[in-house]
């Protein structure tokens, strides 16, 4: 959705190079409308937004439970439409499903259109490697193309992953590419397609018999370290292993988007400080059928 906003940006300022084209996330929004109230620029930071012929805005539903940049926001949304004014947002989730999001916001969303992006088809993913590749001084033969768009279908980044591994072999190799031994240059990345994902459901339940408590647990609203710590484990293992959104995530818990972000967050830091959690999180990782290795840790958010 990011690479599909980003585009509809570019595709504007090219038909027109005069456009005011904005484009952002919601936390920089929001860090930006923190920073204005600091240094009482509010002035400064309504121009800026209300200026734009375009307004795109990623991720929406990080500004949920916030009531602040909600209000400035729907003002900013109501300049914009009554002057004609082109707004697109992106969101991990339908917007009536946004727990903490304004009603009078989803009301005005919900009038312009709303568009589902599902997984790419088969097409799509052929249109994607032939893109990906067409910079690329080392052309892969359509059979390998092929090949990838069929065995590799979970999502855009995985693609893009396994073309560039192809055609690395291939640069980099003194034999010719083929099916087979693309077949073997892409092992892992195959294996990792046929594996099922792992359920909330799942993590839950491993991470709750690794610490000896009750899967109501999982969801009860006591705090005591005994208990919140492994909740924030099994918060963190769901985002990590897992392509669910913070919101199902939080759904899953019976908690707050800001809550599984906080999570997060203190567990990523926790395991760069304490070999204890890390052992303890590698452990659970192998219970769950999955190496530690793929522990790709980013920015929560």
């Amino acid at each position: 959705k990011t690479h599909i906003m980003q585009a509809v940006g570019h595709a504007v300022q090219a038909q027109n190079p005069s456009a005011k084209i904005c484009y952002i996330t919601s936390e920089a929004m929001l860090n930006d409308f923190i920073e204005s109230i600091g240094t009482y620029t509010g002035n400064e930071f309504r121009k800026r937004y209300r200026s734009s012929d375009v307004l795109l805005i990623d991720d929406i539903h990080f500004l949920a439970d916030k009531a602040g940049i909600q209000e400035e926001f729907f003002h900013t949304f109501n300049t914009l439409q009554n002057a004609h004014k082109q707004i697109i947002l992106t969101s991990d989730r339908p917007l009536n499903k946004i727990q903490g999001l304004e009603a009078r916001l989803v009301s005005r969303f919900q009038q312009g259109l709303t568009t589902s992006i599902e997984k790419p088809d088969f097409e799509t993913r052929m249109a994607i490697l032939r893109y990906k590749q067409r910079n690329s001084t080392v052309k892969l033969d359509d059979s390998l193309l092929t090949f990838i768009a069929e065995n590799i279908n979970s999502n855009v980044r995985q693609l893009e992953g396994a073309i560039i591994s192809a055609v690395s072999y291939a640069s980099l190799s003194q034999r010719p590419l083929t099916v087979n031994i693309l077949r073997e240059v892409l092992k892992d990345t195959l294996e990792l397609e046929k594996r099922p994902e792992l359920s909330f459901n799942e993590i839950q339940k491993v991470v709750a018999d690794d610490y000896g408590l009750r899967m109501s647990d999982m969801t009860s609203k006591e705090r005591p370290q005994n208990i919140a710590l492994p909740r924030q484990i099994a918060m963190f293992l769901c985002r990590i292993l897992t392509h669910g959104s913070l919101f199902e995530i939080a759904s899953a818990f019976d908690k707050s988007h800001a809550t599984v972000v906080h999570a997060c967050k203190t567990i990523t830091g926790r395991i760069d400080t304490d070999d204890e959690i890390k052992r303890r999180i590698d452990t659970i990782v192998q219970k769950l059928g999955r190496n530690p290795s793929e522990l790709i840790i980013s920015s929560p958010g």
